[in-house]
């Protein structure tokens, strides 16, 4: 019996492995191979204890076997810490979650990464869909972007296929229509369209005093288009402008079609990309927000915003709208605007694994798509993400591992 301690060190130490990434198929990027080869060229042991010096005559034998053990080990080791662990922190990464109760968006991949020696390369589906029919695909005819920057640690490219698909499952989920009724229209919008329509609600009497009622409803699934100088949206609608007395069918005045193209401000919030609409053109406030300083052309699209309403009737009555063409802008950007904003608010995540974090995010627009750079910041330790996703061992696994009860039964023997 005796006590004491040993004191060893590895000099040498070679350890070489090769990952194989791929898609599985669910369309997640997984570790699918692993190859390793490690050695330890030589281990010195240091020894303490009564019988230290019959230990270190046996130096030779120990020392030896401890090298051999131990490099058998390490390969082992880090195939379970890559095709265990860090595929339980590559499932963090979302690839086919819901927006929210309308749609959904599909991050998978399209095919294996393609690895050079200075980058790894993912092409995501990035494809919304409505949930009502979440089979349905947009035909993609958008550019292919294109990343030449380098500044950053990670880049995301989003093509116009991007926001149509978002836009055009807006549509087929049937919920881009807005009604102001009552006290939702605007007083002065309401007087000009009384006087407006004069006639016709004189005509309607008893129902003069009646309110008024607006349905904007996008007829068509709205267009996305990225430029260098910026990024706009045009949307088609009807507007039908109605009046609604108490207990009688609702009697409409017009019925109009509004053709604009709305400047979008697309950032980066977190993981959260977002997109804020705009019927004006963007200024610059030098002592607003940006500290005195211009912002980057990205964060303000100067484009013209287009803004046309016409009868669908006549070309006379197109005429006499003209006088409602700025009172109309005027309820879209101070009434219309801030419902849409406020429904694009949450944004949309990009998909990164639990515990990285964006930082010095910078958005930079290209002819048919857009980049979103920055850098990483793991706002968690790799250990603490993967401990709290490491697989749970099963019943049956535990119990395969413990030694076997010995049997009192001939027949099993």
């Amino acid at each position: 019996y005796d006590i004491g301690s040993i004191n060893a060190s590895a000099d040498g130490v070679h350890i070489y492995t090769v990952l194989q990434l791929a898609k599985d198929e669910a369309g997640r990027l997984k570790i699918s191979n692993m190859t390793c080869s490690a050695s330890i060229a030589r281990m010195h042991a240091g020894f303490s204890g009564t019988l230290r010096k019959v230990y270190e005559f046996l130096s030779t034998f120990i020392v030896t076997g401890m090298r051999f053990l131990l490099s058998q080990q390490i390969c082992p080791s880090l195939e379970h810490a890559s095709l265990v662990l860090l595929n339980s922190l590559l499932d963090t990464v979302p690839v086919r979650n819901y927006v929210d109760e309308h749609i959904g968006i599909d991050y998978s991949l399209l095919r294996d990464p393609s690895i050079t020696t200075d980058t790894l390369e993912l092409d995501f589906k990035g494809m919304f869909f409505p949930r009502v029919r979440e089979d349905q695909e947009l035909e993609n005819h958008a550019v292919e972007p294109v990343i030449k920057e380098t500044e950053r640690m990670v880049y995301v490219a989003f093509s116009e296929y991007f926001f149509d698909s978002a836009m055009h499952s807006y549509f087929q989920a049937g919920v881009l229509t807005i009604e102001l009724q009552g006290e939702k229209v605007p007083k002065d919008l309401e007087v000009l369209l009384r006087a407006t329509f004069f006639g016709t609600i004189f005509m309607l009497s008893p129902s003069v005093d009646a309110p008024l009622r607006l349905v904007l409803q996008v007829s068509a699934p709205p267009r996305c288009t990225i430029k260098p100088s910026g990024t706009s949206v045009s949307v088609s609608a009807f507007l039908n402008i109605s009046l609604v007395p108490p207990d009688r069918p609702p009697v409409q005045l017009s019925s109009m079609a509004m053709e604009t193209k709305l400047s979008a401000k697309v950032f980066l919030q977190g993981k959260a990309l977002r997109v804020q609409l705009d019927l004006r053109r963007y200024g610059w406030d030098p002592i607003g927000a940006w500290g005195g300083s211009p912002p980057h052309p990205t964060h303000n699209c100067l484009l013209l915003c287009r803004f046309r309403i016409y009868s669908k009737q006549s070309a006379l009555e197109s005429l006499a709208l003209f006088s409602l063409q700025a009172p109309l802008k005027t309820l879209l950007q101070l009434t219309i605007m801030p419902i849409i904003n406020e429904r694009t608010k949450k944004g949309v995540q990009i998909p990164l694994p639990e515990g990285m974090d964006f930082t010095r995010e910078v958005v930079t627009n290209h002819a048919g798509f857009l980049t979103v750079g920055a850098d990483l910041h793991f706002s968690k330790g790799l250990r603490e993400v993967i401990e709290k996703y490491r697989p749970v061992p099963t019943a049956a696994a535990y119990s395969s591992s413990q030694p076997a009860e010995p049997s009192l039964d001939p027949s099993s023997l």
